[in-house]
């Protein structure tokens, strides 16, 4: 049994400086900066502000664009702390802030543009929840967890988790950006959402750290940031629309539908992706993860719903429109980026930019108790 102490240390791993590397000369200028001090001048990102209206003038998918949304996901890994060895006083210098507000006002508009909203229901809590069970429940294609359950490989299953890990390892924190922007009913369903993916008051059942063992159970690096290579764009666009959503408070309710979709689509596919670890044999620490949303998710998606975007709708009727853009904008990027997996899977190919030859290697190795 693990002791208090066992539990503190695993929930709280050694920290290291992620490494990310360039992928285009916005996130290569920025790197550079980052590694010296804020200075008021900022010598390294002059007319930082112009390559970046020159990038986006010219880019045909900012959704798609590696080198933008990795910039982008720089920016706002300063206010999570988790860019590596960065000084604090990047976080809110006036260059950083407005490298990250020019990329958000497109990003944005291209998210408005390219999702579907659907008809928008009375301002009533339950006409809300129903009608946002009505959007997701909708069939959307080929899933991702019902090919992980029935047809995936131990190397796909890898891939899959290190796609997940850059939100995951982090799990919560984007939309918890939103308590201090909501109040009464909203605010309240919210904190009682977030206390249970923060594990209750018990480090050691947070959901980050729950899924930190299933990183390790496969032989993964568990710290935050060491996949952030390998993952592509989209992977990392679906984890900047919930900062984007979560850290500007105009858009307190896109983060709201956002959660209420993302808990409702995750009951169901977390079982399948469960069932298809168990398939190849894995144990209880690699599968804790995914059974634990099954039933927790299954509760949260009914207070999501109707507690948090439907009391929201009713407390602010002007924001009913952004809870279900929200919610549509949580499916389609997240359905874009399992799309764009899947496809390279049934085409025989890694999903990862550069497949990570040595971890393909030893997931295959892995040795499961298989029946």
């Amino acid at each position: 049994m693990d002791t208090p102490g066992n539990q503190a240390t695993e929930a709280c791993p050694t920290a290291t400086s992620p490494t990310f590397h360039s992928r285009g000369p916005l996130s290569q200028r920025l790197l550079i900066a980052l590694a010296g001090r804020p200075s008021a001048e900022a010598p390294e990102l002059a007319d930082y502000l112009g390559d970046i209206e020159r990038s986006l003038a010219t880019t045909a998918d900012v959704l798609r664009d590696g080198d933008l949304q990795l910039t982008l996901f720089m920016l706002y890994g300063l206010f999570y702390g988790d860019v590596g060895d960065v000084e604090d006083g990047w976080e809110w210098h006036p260059v950083t802030l407005a490298a990250r507000a020019a990329i958000e006002e497109r990003f944005e508009r291209e998210l408005r543009e390219r999702v579907q909203v659907p008809s928008l229901p009375a301002t009533e809590a339950e006409a809300v929840a129903a009608a946002l069970f009505r959007l997701t429940g909708k069939e959307s294609g080929p899933s991702l967890a019902r090919f992980i359950a029935q047809r995936a490989t131990a190397n796909q299953l890898v891939e899959y988790v290190i796609h997940r890990s850059v939100y995951t390892l982090k799990e919560a924190d984007p939309h918890s950006w939103a308590i201090p922007r909501l109040t009464g009913r909203p605010k309240a369903a919210l904190v009682e959402i977030q206390a249970d993916e923060y594990g209750g008051g018990r480090a050691d059942r947070m959901h980050s750290v729950i899924f930190a063992r299933t990183m390790r159970g496969l032989g993964l690096d568990s710290r935050y940031g060491q996949y952030v290579d390998q993952v592509s764009a989209l992977t990392l666009a679906s984890m900047n629309m919930m900062s984007m959503f979560g850290l500007n408070r105009r858009l307190r309710g896109a983060i709201a539908g956002h959660l209420a979709a993302f808990e409702m689509t995750s009951s169901i596919p977390n079982r399948l992706i469960g069932n298809g670890f168990r398939r190849l044999g894995f144990g209880s620490d690699v599968t804790d993860y995914f059974d634990e949303h099954v039933e927790a998710d299954a509760v949260h998606e009914q207070i999501a719903a109707r507690d948090l975007a439907g009391c929201l709708a009713e407390d602010e009727p002007a924001l009913l429109a952004d809870i279900f853009f929200g919610a549509s904008a949580c499916l389609a990027v997240d359905g874009l980026a399992g799309q764009e997996v899947l496809a390279a899977w049934t085409s025989g190919r890694s999903s990862l930019r550069v497949p990570l030859t040595p971890l393909a290697a030893a997931a295959s190795t892995l040795t499961p108790s298989i029946p």
